[in-house]
């Protein structure tokens, strides 16, 4: 093995860039050419079709047998047009990942030929097995169908020589089994309870849409070494490794010049990111040594997600075509930086109206402050639920250090938004305003739109940040699906929006003016929701007292963390508003703890079968060189000689005696102890105890082996070390 790393190292050093051509230098003559967009739809579409399309992708309506028909025709003859021979659903299953069947478009024609083919059916539903997907219990294994139906508010692109078709994926009795599906109610909903809202102040507000840019960010290994680590192969993560002298201590890394293989790396992602109309604009170096960002424009959140999915594909293959393997697990490396994948958040309107912006004027601002204060009696009154959407095996590892959040759930605002609501709390009273009140009120409303230039600094330690026109949500890990957060997020704010106008309603009907009203329950949000808003130092030891003392949770563990999902009012929240009934919340609840458990097994097992295959002999070798060493001392040295010029080796050969007894020790108890939560048959207790009784063998054996790292001879090590792994390009 340590001659399979010295090879791979040399390999890296030899490696040259691979050559990149874009498509063209001018991105707007090529952006979207794989997309079945309205322009093209326009061109291949009946006018009938593409109506349909545009209402049901608008307004929701139902597309009939006849115009699917239309329309599946005119989006074969596309698709055959830029040389695509299949077709598939392509959906997102609780694994994490992305799925798809690909069919021919063949089918019978006369004499034995084949013609190509394709209906209105086949682009509208399939028929995948379900029966290997996770469901947590929703279905058994012998009931295998489950459906996927074409979600038209995505569109249809190609993917090398694939028609490839977004769908939604449901089990047999109607209960999804995605992440695509509850996002979609979850948007009808926050869609449903903003517009009420909005038509306080606007009655043109027909729709509200959530929009979402997502920032990810991932490391870059190159494959020779990365087959040279089986615990990054099979985990994602390296289980065992000592820090670098040098890593990202001096803040180097961070905005640098990108290095030349990455950069072909990032114009090749970027090109073909284009191609499927994915408005990528942000690349640069992160701060950690070989981690990267990318980051696109703001767009509907349903088509963000869908396209965040589509490119950290996109992203693993080009990763290969260049020689890298891509990390999106939230820790790979001990000690420095781990990923993220920030979710900037905002609802806008059909006017065109951001409401996370101020306007030009008092009525437009008090909309705005309206939407930041009930987000934050939101994220006050759920901050367990919003913790559960994004806490994971792997987020675990991340959260709390290295510009990662803390796992207590606050809201930055920053000084002057913070200075806003107090003077609203001071200004309304609870007793009908007058015309000075009204006026002084009117007056600093008005000023938001200059004190906001001020208050949108970056809070790195903040989980949930005000940033000027959106929200930011930055505990969401790298590898997550940006769906689970997005899901839980606007439903707690259209569940909010609409207890809202229920209070306000019942104030209007009491004879209360409408402004004076909306005013009264704002204040008493305000008054509400102190607690949860926080503008410092979020890793701090005053902060953790101070949180507690707020009445703000700290959960720091991913059971304890999911067993919020099943609180009864959590539960007959989202059973109201349509998002999940009963069985599919305990379904994906089921499938997280079952992930989370699978996870820690995967990597006891992988760090125990490295310990004692990999690092135990290659310790026992240099040990027998160093007792070979000593042994030949004694014969060539005198024996007060000896003693003196041996003591050193002898103290070495005891300190790797030691670890290795640790280390043999440990991982065998270890496997009893996985062996003991094996047999436990409920998932959630069989989580608790692998939580509680394997995972914390994983740092204590890797104290021993990252000790022994240092100790034995570099030349017989057999696995990359951090400093080859993040320095050697």
């Amino acid at each position: 093995m340590a001659q399979f790393r010295l090879k791979a190292l040399e390999e890296v050093l030899n490696r040259e860039p691979a050559e990149f051509v874009r498509e063209d230098n001018l991105v707007s003559n090529y952006y979207g050419k794989l997309v079945f967009d309205e322009t093209k739809m326009k061109k291949y579409l009946s006018k009938e079709a593409f109506s349909a399309v545009m209402d049901a992708t608008k307004h929701g309506t139902t597309i009939d047998r006849k115009m699917a028909d239309q329309i599946a025709q005119g989006m074969k003859a596309w698709a055959l047009e830029n040389g695509a021979t299949h077709y598939t659903h392509w959906f997102h299953p609780l694994t994490d990942a992305t799925a798809e069947k690909h069919d021919a478009f063949i089918v019978h024609g006369e004499k034995g030929s084949v013609v190509e083919a394709f209906s209105g059916s086949l682009l509208a539903q399939q028929e995948p097995d379900a029966s290997s997907f996770p469901s947590g219990g929703i279905r058994q294994t012998f009931e295998a169908r489950g459906y996927t139906a074409w979600d038209p508010t995505s569109p249809a692109f190609i993917s090398e020589t694939t028609l490839t078709i977004p769908t939604i994926f449901i089990s047999y009795t109607g209960e999804a089994l995605d992440y695509k599906t509850p996002l979609l109610r979850a948007l009808h909903v926050v869609d449903k309870a903003a517009t009420a809202v909005c038509q306080y102040f606007d009655k043109n507000v027909a729709s509200v849409q959530a929009n979402l840019g997502w920032e990810q960010e991932y490391f870059l290994i190159d494959e020779a070494l990365y087959m040279a680590r089986p615990d990054l192969i099979l985990c994602g993560r390296t289980l065992m490794g000592h820090s670098s002298s040098k890593d990202q201590q001096l803040d180097d890394h961070y905005f640098s010049s990108i290095p030349t293989r990455v950069n072909r790396f990032m114009q090749d992602v970027e090109n073909e990111a284009y191609k499927l109309g994915i408005p990528v604009k942000t690349r640069h170096n992160e701060v950690a040594p070989n981690q990267f960002e990318l980051a696109p424009i703001f767009e509907e959140a349903n088509l963000a997600n869908d396209h965040n999915q589509l490119i950290m594909d996109i992203m693993q293959k080009i990763a290969r075509r260049h020689k890298f393997r891509i990390l999106y697990h939230e820790k790979p490396f001990q000690g420095i930086n781990g990923s993220g994948k920030h979710n900037n958040w905002s609802l806008s309107t059909n006017t065109g109206v951001n409401l996370y912006s101020p306007g030009k004027n008092p009525k437009s601002n008090l909309l705005f402050l309206t939407f930041v204060i009930n987000t934050l009696q939101a994220v006050y009154d759920n901050q367990d639920l919003l913790r559960a959407s994004i806490y994971n095996a792997q987020n675990q590892h991340r959260l709390g250090a290295n510009e990662a959040p803390p796992s207590i759930l606050s809201v930055f605002l920053g000084t002057e938004i913070s200075k806003m609501l107090d003077l609203m709390e001071e200004a309304v009273s609870d007793k009908k305003m007058t015309p000075d009140e009204k006026t002084a009120l009117k007056l600093n409303i008005g000023r938001i739109p200059e004190i906001i230039l001020d208050s949108t600094d970056r809070n790195r330690t903040s989980p949930f940040a005000f940033t000027g026109n959106r929200f930011e949500f930055r505990a969401v890990g790298s590898s997550a699906n940006c769906a689970s957060a997005l899901i839980v997020l606007n439903t707690v704010m259209a569940n909010q929006l609409n207890k809202f106008k229920t209070k306000v309603d019942a104030l209007i009907e009491k004879g209360t003016k409408k402004d004076e009203a909306i005013f009264q329950v704002l204040k008493e949000i305000i008054i509400n929701t102190k607690n949860i808003r926080f503008n410092g130092d979020g890793y701090s030891a005053e902060w953790v007292k101070e949180a507690a003392a707020r009445g703000l949770s700290n959960i720091n563990n991913v059971p304890e963390a999911l067993s919020a999902y099943m609180r009864p009012e959590y539960q007959k929240m989202f059973d109201e508003l349509g998002v999940f009934n009963k069985s599919e919340l305990h379904g994906r609840v089921e499938v997280e703890y079952e992930k989370f458990l699978k996870k820690i097994q995967i990597e006891s097992r992988v760090l125990a079968d490295l310990a004692i295959n990999h690092i135990v002999p290659t310790a026992v070798h240099y040990q027998t060189t160093l007792l070979e060493n000593i042994k030949n001392m004694k014969e060539v040295f005198s024996a007060d000689e000896f003693e003196e010029l041996a003591g050193a080796r002898k103290n070495l050969v005891r300190e790797i005696g030691g670890h290795i007894s640790a280390i043999k020790a440990k991982r065998t108890e270890m496997i009893e102890a996985r062996k003991k939560a094996n047999i436990i048959e409920d998932t959630i207790e069989k989580a608790k105890a692998y939580d509680e009784t394997v995972l914390p063998f994983l740092p204590d054996i890797r104290y021993h082996i990252d000790k022994l790292e240092l100790i034995v001879d570099n030349e017989l090590w057999p696995l990359p070390k951090y400093r080859e792994l993040l320095f050697v390009r």
